[in-house]
């Protein structure tokens, strides 16, 4: 390469590698410093006084020519060695695709679980109410089985053209038949029970189920507990005492089926909580009356008895229905919070049942059921308030 005066001059002298900076010749002189080079590079290329005024002003001009668009590196070239490709800066900058939005805060989620068990608290006074009218009438196998049965059919027609068939796939078919077996033995003892005992009586009896949630979630579950915590629960079960006032002339035996239920019924909740992580709460609010639905098809020959009116038939119907309802809002409520934060908020199901009753029935809870209520509500949200606070 010559100069304009015809001096030779060696290859490079003129140019300035786009990456290494001046004396670092390409081979292409000046046209060696592309405008897709290095910035601080191009700099000293262009503060390199060796070069002549009219290459720099060249280059100068070059520099303001559009470019193509670069490729990104690439690899290959010989012996595998990736190829180096640059950039153009004056390249319009590619879209940040937006941030997704977070996971919902533990907060939150257990905010939702508490609604959920809210709702579920307000639903199962109202069944109650149907069953303690029918069971008047029908035998309480008949009313538990149409319970399990209209349960089924009600979820199978809702998650159905929803999920397919594939909410029917459990991966615990051993712990959902336990569950509905719990869930089938508990709703038996309290419809057979509140035949005998007002409705208020029996939830208030009922409150006993998160204490033995409280109770066994640390040995089931591996939530922690503390002596506080337990002392919470034996004043919680002295006021179920209060309640049931064994040995005085208010005590009936079927107070005993109510804790029987409750019992169980604790067990179901903690059985909720286990496969919570395993399958959806579609497919636990579908297993949980599986048992009560086709095992009682063995003894319902023996005990049926065809509704006489339209309204026992609306009644039998309402029962599945409200508590398909409810028992999903339950494994919507365990999904999204541990079991002993959302069981103290079922003590909803206390006013429900205390206004349902005195409007349907007449009954009021004299005041032995309300201080023991009292006394088992405390000692339940105590529980559940110190575990929020330890969280």
């Amino acid at each position: 390469m010559a100069d304009r005066l015809g001096t030779p001059r060696p290859p490079g002298a003129w140019g300035c590698d786009p990456i290494r900076g001046p004396r670092h010749g390409t081979g292409l002189g000046v046209a060696g410093c592309k405008p897709s080079a290095n910035p601080t590079a191009l700099q000293a290329c262009r503060d390199d006084k060796s070069v002549p005024i009219g290459m720099r002003l060249i280059w100068e001009a070059g520099r303001r020519l559009p470019g193509k668009p670069s490729r990104p590196t690439v690899p290959g070239g010989h012996g595998g060695a990736a190829r180096r490709v640059t950039q153009d800066p004056r390249a319009p900058a590619a879209p940040v695709a937006p941030a997704a939005a977070p996971p919902p805060a533990p907060a939150q989620r257990i905010l939702l679980g508490i609604l959920f068990m809210c709702l579920s608290g307000l639903l199962f006074p109202v069944m109650s109410s149907f069953a303690k009218i029918l069971g008047a009438e029908y035998s309480s196998l008949q009313v538990s089985w149409a319970r399990a049965f209209g349960h089924i059919l009600f979820l199978l027609a809702v998650f159905l053209p929803r999920y397919g068939v594939g909410v029917l796939r459990t991966r615990r078919p051993g712990t959902q038949l336990l569950r509905s077996s719990l869930l089938f033995t508990s709703n038996l003892s309290h419809f057979f029970a509140i035949t005998f005992i007002p409705i208020a009586k029996a939830a208030a009896i009922s409150l006993a189920a998160p204490l033995i949630v409280a109770l066994l979630a640390w040995p089931m579950l591996g939530e922690r507990t503390t002596r506080a915590r337990v002392a919470a629960l034996c004043l919680g079960f002295l006021g179920v005492l209060v309640v049931i006032r064994p040995g005085t002339a208010l005590f009936h035996p079927a107070s005993l089926l109510v804790l029987v239920s409750a019992s169980c019924y604790a067990v179901y909740q903690i059985l909720t909580r286990r496969v919570a992580g395993a399958d959806t709460p579609e497919t636990s609010a579908l297993f949980s009356s599986v048992v009560g639905a086709f095992g009682m098809l063995l003894v319902l020959p023996f005990i049926w008895r065809t509704p006489e009116t339209l309204f026992h038939i609306a009644l039998f119907c309402g029962m599945g229905v409200l508590g398909a309802v409810g028992h999903y809002c339950v494994a919507r409520a365990f999904g999204y919070a541990p079991a002993n934060v959302v069981s103290p908020f079922q003590y909803f199901q206390l006013l429900g049942s205390v206004a349902v009753g005195w409007l349907v029935f007449g009954d009021w809870p004299d005041a032995g059921v309300w201080i023991g209520a009292a006394v088992i509500v405390a000692a339940g949200l105590w529980i559940g308030w110190n575990q929020a606070r330890r969280r």
